[in-house]
């Protein structure tokens, strides 16, 4: 068995006002294990069970908990079932990476593929069957975070479960950014250096998370369009993250991007760093960071060179690029590449 018990503080169950991210990680071959991390990081019914030969199980979960929602990746390596009741608390999505997810929600039957995702209530009982080569980000969030986060265009529905949509795509618009924006996230929660050392940050890092979902999932108090702007990102924000996220690679100004806006260069500046944290080019800067990771991450040196990776998302000077990597990430660019996934 080759297992890693959890990085960091021990877990602990993370209020809706917690402002500390707490990381896990788990890397097993037992199935005992695996499922009592998913129940202890996650919820508590949950029934993992192997379709097949356990020879392949392989789990891997990184975790991290920021208060009322929680980012995983995770994989394990052999087609499973897993099967909950009711979430209660909690609404859920599920981002396949690769491989996909056949979902039996509530007696409605759909899929996760990395074309779309998941969309869980908190009611009705939930049976998956993965396939062996899926890997996703999975997204628990409290059940009071978004419905609060929606409460300006409820109408008076407050406290009833949200009729959200089953799935929503991934491969562009609303959907698209939230992933990326996740998946920041939860790299960014994992540093040590990070997020962590800044709570007022992360606190409005994860609620731009929350609002995010809110924009990218149907329900039935908008006028049907996903990417509506809620009350905690205004439109001057959503134009200028999307608008970033379709074309990271561009060569962005600071005016251009107020132009996207609509706005003035101080007044963009001033609404980013109230509702993401940082300034539009800080965060540029950032993505970009976290696209190059991810593409050395699955290629192999005989398939890309670093340069030809980081001209392509819009680095022009290699040295200041290779600095702010190794700041981010804590190793080299050409690190990554050798490792690989």
């Amino acid at each position: 068995m080759d297992t890693a018990g959890a990085a960091g503080r021990e877990p602990v169950s993370g209020g809706p006002g917690g402002d500390v991210a707490v990381y896990a990680s788990l890397r097993t071959t037992d199935v005992d294990e695996a499922r009592a991390f998913c129940r202890r990081m996650y919820y508590g019914p949950i029934e993992v069970t192997p379709t097949g030969s356990v020879a392949s199980f392989a789990f891997s979960g990184e975790v991290v908990q920021l208060g009322p929602i929680t980012i995983g990746e995770i994989s394990y390596g052999a087609e499973i079932c897993l099967a909950s009741g009711s979430l209660g608390t909690a609404y859920h999505v599920l981002a396949p990476l690769t491989g996909g997810v056949h979902v039996l929600h509530g007696g409605a039957a759909t899929k996760a593929d990395p074309s779309q995702a998941a969309v869980f209530r908190p009611i009705g009982d939930i049976d998956l069957r993965w396939s062996a080569d899926c890997r996703l980000i999975s997204v628990k969030v409290d059940r009071l975070a978004l419905e609060r986060e929606l409460g300006p265009v409820l109408n008076g529905h407050a406290g009833l479960t949200l009729p959200l949509g089953a799935t929503f795509g991934l491969a562009g618009g609303p959907g698209r950014s939230w992933l990326a924006l996740i998946r920041l996230l939860h790299a960014e929660a994992r540093q040590a250096d990070g997020l962590s050392l800044l709570p007022h940050l992360l606190r409005q890092w994860r609620e731009l998370a929350v609002s995010g979902l809110a924009q990218a999932v149907e329900h039935p108090y908008t006028d049907g369009t996903p990417g509506q702007p809620t009350a905690r990102r205004p439109r001057t924000v959503k134009r200028t993250l999307d608008a970033m996220h379709a074309e990271p690679g561009r060569a962005f100004t600071a005016a251009e991007l107020a132009g996207i806006a609509g706005v003035g260069i101080r007044v963009l500046q001033e609404s980013f760093r109230q509702h993401v944290g940082v300034p539009p080019l800080t965060y540029l800067r950032r993505l970009r960071l976290e696209r190059v990771h991810a593409e050395l991450s699955r290629a192999g040196p005989d398939e890309v060179s670093v340069s030809e990776v980081a001209t392509r998302w819009g680095f022009t000077h290699l040295g200041r690029f290779a600095g702010a990597y190794r700041d981010r990430f804590g190793v080299s660019p050409s690190q990554t590449l050798r490792d690989g996934l």
